[in-house]
């Protein structure tokens, strides 16, 4: 009787571990503009120049795991143009999140991403992509969440100022858990 009891019990312990939920797959996208102080402005208010242009555009997806609400884990692909230099760039990199607060599904976070550029053809550069961000995630009904971020980029690419590109950019974008 008591081997029973404890299969049992054994058995009950391992369902309800079983059950406890460590994390969950995500879904995520989004997209971001790099402002730049225009080198045309003149402080003379007739001719019409705006003081900060938007230089490049990044349009990003991914697939991740979020473990116990605090630590995500997410592998990219990004479409970057930069039409000022007339660059384009296709960085595939992976993300380390961290969520700084949390109250009930709103988060604020921080994000460093690493990884490389990937080469289609002579046209287009190569090198490492490096990138940390700021950001806030806005719980919405049902699974979908609004993201708005903050981020600076470094892309390894020959023939810029010490070999690499630099920008700061501003995204909204998405999470689908």
């Amino acid at each position: 009787m008591k081997k029973i009891i404890l299969l049992v019990s054994f058995l009950l312990t391992l369902q309800l571990a079983s059950q406890e939920k460590l994390g969950r797959p995500f879904f995520t996208g989004s997209s971001s503009l790099t402002f730049a102080i225009n080198e045309n402005y003149t402080i003379t208010p007739d001719d019409g120049e705006p003081f900060i242009i938007p230089t490049a555009i990044f349009l990003r997806a991914g697939f991740g795991y979020e473990f116990k609400r605090r630590v995500a884990i997410s592998f990219n692909s990004s479409f970057d143009y930069h039409w000022n230099y007339a660059v384009s760039a296709f960085p595939v990199y992976g993300s380390l999140k961290f969520n700084i607060t949390e109250d009930e599904d709103d988060t604020f976070f921080m994000e460093m991403s690493y990884g490389k550029m990937w080469r289609p053809s002579n046209k287009y550069p190569d090198g490492n992509y490096y990138g940390f961000g700021l950001g806030t995630q806005i719980a919405g009904e049902n699974r979908w969440n609004t993201i708005v971020r903050l981020d600076f980029h470094r892309k390894g690419l020959i023939g810029f100022e010490n070999n690499r590109l630099d920008s700061v950019s501003l995204g909204i974008g998405f999470t689908f858990f």
